[in-house]
Protein backbone atom coordinates (compact mmCIF):
# COMPACT_ATOMS: atom_id res chain seq x y z
CA UNK A 1 0.00 0.00 0.00
CA UNK A 2 1.46 3.20 -0.86
CA UNK A 3 1.65 6.37 2.16
CA UNK A 4 -0.24 9.27 0.49
CA UNK A 5 0.32 11.06 3.86
CA UNK A 6 1.11 14.82 3.83
CA UNK A 7 4.07 13.91 5.69
CA UNK A 8 5.23 11.40 2.82
CA UNK A 9 8.19 11.30 1.32
CA UNK A 10 5.68 11.15 -2.08
CA UNK A 11 3.83 13.90 -0.91
CA UNK A 12 6.73 15.99 0.02
CA UNK A 13 7.91 18.72 -2.66
CA UNK A 14 10.92 18.03 -4.29
CA UNK A 15 13.85 20.64 -3.28
CA UNK A 16 16.73 21.23 -6.13
CA UNK A 17 19.77 22.36 -4.44
CA UNK A 18 22.36 24.73 -6.61
CA UNK A 19 25.24 25.44 -5.11
CA UNK A 20 26.05 28.95 -6.34
CA UNK A 21 29.72 30.25 -7.84
CA UNK A 22 29.80 33.16 -10.78
CA UNK A 23 30.82 30.12 -13.45
CA UNK A 24 29.17 30.18 -16.36
CA UNK A 25 28.69 26.72 -15.77
CA UNK A 26 26.23 27.15 -12.56
CA UNK A 27 23.71 29.48 -14.29
CA UNK A 28 23.33 26.29 -16.45
CA UNK A 29 22.33 24.39 -13.61
CA UNK A 30 20.12 27.03 -11.88
CA UNK A 31 17.86 27.04 -14.83
CA UNK A 32 17.92 23.54 -15.41
CA UNK A 33 17.12 23.64 -11.46
CA UNK A 34 14.45 26.08 -11.68
CA UNK A 35 12.70 24.97 -14.72
CA UNK A 36 12.58 21.05 -13.40
CA UNK A 37 11.02 23.12 -9.87
CA UNK A 38 8.40 24.97 -11.36
CA UNK A 39 7.44 21.42 -14.00
CA UNK A 40 7.13 19.58 -11.03
CA UNK A 41 5.71 21.50 -8.44
CA UNK A 42 8.63 21.72 -6.36
CA UNK A 43 11.67 24.76 -4.85
CA UNK A 44 15.28 25.39 -5.15
CA UNK A 45 17.57 26.15 -2.88
CA UNK A 46 20.34 27.70 -3.02
CA UNK A 47 24.03 27.05 -1.32
CA UNK A 48 26.82 29.83 -1.29
CA UNK A 49 30.13 29.06 0.34
CA UNK A 50 32.32 31.76 1.79
CA UNK A 51 35.59 30.26 1.67
CA UNK A 52 38.75 30.84 3.57
CA UNK A 53 41.20 32.73 2.09
CA UNK A 54 43.91 30.55 0.41
CA UNK A 55 46.76 32.21 2.26
CA UNK A 56 46.73 33.54 5.98
CA UNK A 57 46.91 37.27 6.92
CA UNK A 58 45.88 38.36 9.85
CA UNK A 59 43.07 37.93 12.15
CA UNK A 60 41.81 41.12 11.64
CA UNK A 61 42.19 41.40 7.73
CA UNK A 62 40.67 37.99 7.52
CA UNK A 63 37.99 39.13 8.93
CA UNK A 64 36.85 42.00 6.91
CA UNK A 65 38.07 39.64 3.82
CA UNK A 66 35.02 37.11 4.60
CA UNK A 67 33.04 40.00 5.36
CA UNK A 68 33.76 41.01 2.05
CA UNK A 69 33.08 37.79 0.24
CA UNK A 70 29.83 37.19 2.45
CA UNK A 71 28.54 40.45 0.90
CA UNK A 72 29.46 39.83 -2.80
CA UNK A 73 27.77 36.34 -1.97
CA UNK A 74 24.51 37.98 -0.20
CA UNK A 75 24.34 39.80 -3.51
CA UNK A 76 24.69 37.48 -5.60
CA UNK A 77 22.19 35.35 -3.81
CA UNK A 78 19.80 38.26 -4.16
CA UNK A 79 19.88 38.65 -7.93
CA UNK A 80 19.61 34.93 -8.46
CA UNK A 81 16.67 34.50 -6.05
CA UNK A 82 14.79 37.35 -8.61
CA UNK A 83 15.99 35.26 -11.51
CA UNK A 84 14.41 31.71 -10.10
CA UNK A 85 11.24 34.24 -9.29
CA UNK A 86 10.99 35.11 -12.30
CA UNK A 87 11.55 31.41 -13.98
CA UNK A 88 9.21 29.32 -11.38
CA UNK A 89 7.02 32.28 -9.03
CA UNK A 90 8.87 30.70 -5.93
CA UNK A 91 11.67 32.23 -3.78
CA UNK A 92 14.15 29.81 -3.35
CA UNK A 93 15.60 28.76 -0.15
CA UNK A 94 18.71 30.34 0.84
CA UNK A 95 22.09 28.90 2.72
CA UNK A 96 24.92 30.62 3.31
CA UNK A 97 27.89 28.79 5.26
CA UNK A 98 31.56 29.45 5.79
CA UNK A 99 34.46 26.85 5.02
CA UNK A 100 35.42 24.61 2.43
CA UNK A 101 32.62 24.60 -0.77
CA UNK A 102 32.74 20.31 -0.87
CA UNK A 103 32.58 19.80 3.02
CA UNK A 104 30.05 22.69 3.90
CA UNK A 105 27.89 20.78 0.15
CA UNK A 106 28.16 17.25 2.64
CA UNK A 107 27.26 18.68 5.92
CA UNK A 108 24.49 20.39 4.39
CA UNK A 109 22.87 17.61 2.94
CA UNK A 110 23.62 15.25 6.09
CA UNK A 111 21.33 17.88 8.23
CA UNK A 112 18.64 18.88 6.00
CA UNK A 113 15.98 16.35 5.29
CA UNK A 114 14.08 18.18 2.40
CA UNK A 115 17.04 18.25 -0.06
CA UNK A 116 15.78 16.22 -3.05
CA UNK A 117 18.03 16.63 -5.75
CA UNK A 118 21.70 18.12 -6.34
CA UNK A 119 21.79 19.94 -8.95
CA UNK A 120 25.16 20.81 -11.25
CA UNK A 121 26.82 21.95 -14.40
CA UNK A 122 29.91 20.20 -15.69
CA UNK A 123 32.49 22.59 -17.18
CA UNK A 124 32.45 23.05 -20.57
CA UNK A 125 36.25 23.66 -20.96
CA UNK A 126 39.25 20.93 -20.92
CA UNK A 127 40.05 20.62 -17.43
CA UNK A 128 37.05 18.32 -16.43
CA UNK A 129 33.95 18.47 -14.95
CA UNK A 130 35.15 20.64 -11.95
CA UNK A 131 36.35 19.92 -8.43
CA UNK A 132 32.40 19.36 -7.05
CA UNK A 133 31.39 17.21 -9.22
CA UNK A 134 34.95 15.21 -8.88
CA UNK A 135 34.52 15.00 -5.15
CA UNK A 136 31.08 14.07 -5.59
CA UNK A 137 31.35 11.44 -8.22
CA UNK A 138 33.77 9.86 -5.27
CA UNK A 139 31.70 9.95 -2.88
CA UNK A 140 28.16 9.12 -4.06
CA UNK A 141 27.93 5.65 -1.83
CA UNK A 142 27.73 8.22 1.28
CA UNK A 143 25.11 10.34 -0.63
CA UNK A 144 21.26 10.07 0.69
CA UNK A 145 20.43 12.19 -2.84
CA UNK A 146 20.51 11.68 -6.44
CA UNK A 147 23.07 14.26 -8.53
CA UNK A 148 21.69 15.53 -11.95
CA UNK A 149 24.72 17.01 -13.72
CA UNK A 150 23.64 19.08 -16.71
CA UNK A 151 26.48 19.78 -19.45
CA UNK A 152 27.50 23.14 -18.68
CA UNK A 153 27.37 23.79 -22.51
CA UNK A 154 23.77 23.71 -22.96
CA UNK A 155 22.05 26.51 -24.48
CA UNK A 156 18.80 27.87 -22.75
CA UNK A 157 16.30 26.21 -25.49
CA UNK A 158 18.45 23.33 -24.81
CA UNK A 159 17.72 23.54 -21.37
CA UNK A 160 13.96 24.13 -21.64
CA UNK A 161 13.27 20.86 -23.56
CA UNK A 162 15.19 18.73 -21.24
CA UNK A 163 13.29 20.24 -18.20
Amino acid sequence: MTDTSASSPLNRRRLFLVVVDESEEMRVALRYAALRAFHTGGRVALLAVVEPPEVQFSKALEERMAEERREEAEQLLAKLTAEINDICGTTPIVYIREGRRRDELFALIDEEPSISVIVLAAGAGSEGPGPLITALIGRTEQLRVPVTIVPGSLSDEEIAALA
